[in-house]
């Protein structure tokens, strides 16, 4: 059975640095219900949008790298004269995977891989390798400029994969906010559209009681709930937030993240991040992700002697 040439379709473009997840976020998306293709040249985009609009499918998912590298200047403008044509209906979200140098160094090593644009003849070879990311990121800096950008770099496949249903797996408003918390001592978020640093706030950490809990925990929350500098620095973040973001709308935005980051991204930073998102998911399409979670401390498991 075909479908209309008018058949509006959601095209989810996944670019980014090779070795950074795109073929987790590929397989992720596949599992969520998109036709997904990989290292589609861009010359074949919009043939092959203009095959499945009239033939297959509704929501598409395409990985596009430098691999392509001979066209990747011009894809900017292909994918502007996309959204722009009347004939096309196209709801496009271009997601870029990034990581840091060292983690696709690391990466690359533990796979014995070799890069893409990686010479072969080099004697030093992790010179080559960091050569290539380094001559990658130049080549894909246009794309990032216009993408959602998510660093990969500390989190697992798992994660990943979760992480991109939950952000592209359902229909979504205009504009998703999303809020994560982090730990500063592991480093901060290269994706932040906005940045807080909330490491001046009573930290639960040197409560004996709330030392192993987290922000989502009640005990927790009640503890930084009562104290005023916690308060001020919530109704000051919510305040600055929910002032720009109408203009980020306006400036065709799809998303915005937010991240707030304290020493370790297990209390004060989580506990914010659960507020504000609950502050704004009344008006707007909102997202949690907790960067840090899987390296919470576990509370000790309660046995009968240990109740004696």
């Amino acid at each position: 059975m075909t479908t209309s040439s008018n058949t509006p379709i959601e095209l989810v473009l996944i670019t980014g640095m090779s070795g950074s997840g795109k073929s987790d976020a590929l397989n992720a998306l596949e599992d969520v219900g998109f036709y997904c293709v990989d290292n589609l040249p861009p010359e074949l985009l919009e043939p092959f949008l203009a095959l499945e609009q009239s033939h297959r499918a509704s929501k598409v998912a395409i990985a596009m790298d430098v691999r392509s590298a001979s066209s990747l200047p011009g894809l900017p403008q292909r994918l502007a004269q996309l959204q722009n044509n009347p004939d096309r209906k196209i709801q496009l979200t271009i997601l870029f995977l990034d990581a840091s140098t060292e983690t696709l160094v690391r990466r690359f090593s533990e796979t014995r891989r070799l890069h893409p644009l990686s010479l072969k003849t080099s004697q030093d070879q992790r010179r080559a390798l960091i050569d290539a990311i380094e001559h990658e990121r130049e080549l894909l800096a246009e794309l990032h400029e216009v993408a959602l950008v998510m660093d990969t770099s500390l989190i697992r496949s798992s994660q990943l994969r979760s992480q991109i249903k939950e952000l592209l797996g359902s229909s979504h408003s205009p504009l998703t906010l999303i809020f994560e918390s982090f730990a500063f001592k592991r480093g901060i978020p290269m994706n932040a559209d906005f940045m807080f640093d909330v490491r001046m706030l009573p930290n639960p950490h040197y409560e004996p009681d709330l030392k192993l809990l987290t922000g989502r925990d009640a005990p927790v929350a009640h503890y930084l709930s009562a104290q005023s500098e916690v308060v001020k620095m919530r109704e000051q973040i919510a305040g600055f937030v929910a002032y720009w973001l109408p203009h980020m709308l306006r400036d065709h935005r799809s998303y915005v993240t937010v991240a707030i980051g304290c020493t370790g991204g297990q209390h004060r930073s989580v506990y914010l991040v659960e507020q504000l998102a609950q502050v704004f998911a009344t008006d707007w399409s909102t997202r949690i992700r907790h960067r840090e979670a899987n390296e919470w401390p576990q509370p000790p498991a309660t046995t009968e002697s240990s109740k004696a």
